[in-house]
């Protein structure tokens, strides 16, 4: 990892750079991308470049740490420690999906990075997944899940977000067949309101404690 900008110059700088890089390749693709093509965008020299970054693959890595970071923060930011487990998730969902819709590069340079940096693949799902475990756990220790494995409900409930991301999200309201099913071209739509409640539901009763679901003796 690059060091630490020791300035506000220096860290809006290497801003800059990670916020071109992030438009770059998502449009391009990495192998398309160039260090002349992020700087020009970012508006800075190649020189300026090499001062935080060594090389492509480390702006690409970086960008994916840079990411994971700032989807995670957006996933906790709203909740509170009153809240219930499902009460949380709904938050989380709710701030992983705005990150998204801001952010529908996410989607390409994640997919990128399993054959660009495949290190940087496993962190970024690793790191997600090991918050749902830790709140999951504590959660049915406190009885309001069910006798669930947290790793395999964690996992199962990361794949919920992203499909649901990734069709209502990137593909917009007319899906996968219609005009706005290029991720790179429509990463502006929000989750409607009921398949939100619905995708809600779903979870509630996949992570139910025995005897509260509805109807349930």
């Amino acid at each position: 990892m690059s060091a630490a900008p020791r300035t506000a110059r220096g860290e809006r700088t290497r801003r800059a750079i990670l916020d071109a890089a992030e438009h770059v390749f998502a449009e391009l693709g990495y192998a398309e991308s160039s260090i002349v093509r992020i700087t020009e965008r970012a508006g800075v020299g190649q020189g300026t470049f090499y001062l935080y970054f060594d090389s492509k693959l480390q702006v690409f890595e970086e960008l994916v740490d840079d990411l994971n970071r700032r989807v995670r923060h957006a996933m906790t930011e709203h909740a509170t420690d009153d809240m219930s487990r499902i009460e949380r998730e709904r938050e989380g969902f709710r701030g992983f999906f705005r990150f998204t819709a801001e952010h529908p590069a996410l989607y390409r340079i994640v997919r990128e990075a399993e054959f660009v940096s495949p290190r940087s693949l496993r962190l970024h799902y690793s790191r997600i997944v090991d918050g749902y475990i830790e709140g999951l756990t504590a959660a049915r220790e406190r009885g309001e899940v069910g006798d669930i494995d947290p790793t395999v409900a964690a996992w199962a409930l990361m794949g919920v977000g992203e499909m649901i991301g990734m069709r209502w999200v990137l593909w917009g309201a007319e899906g996968a067949s219609g005009a706005s099913a290029d991720p790179l071209a429509s990463g502006t739509n929000d989750v409607p309101d009921a398949v939100f409640d619905s995708m809600m539901r779903f979870i509630e009763n996949a992570l139910a404690a025995r005897g509260t679901q509805e109807g349930a003796p």
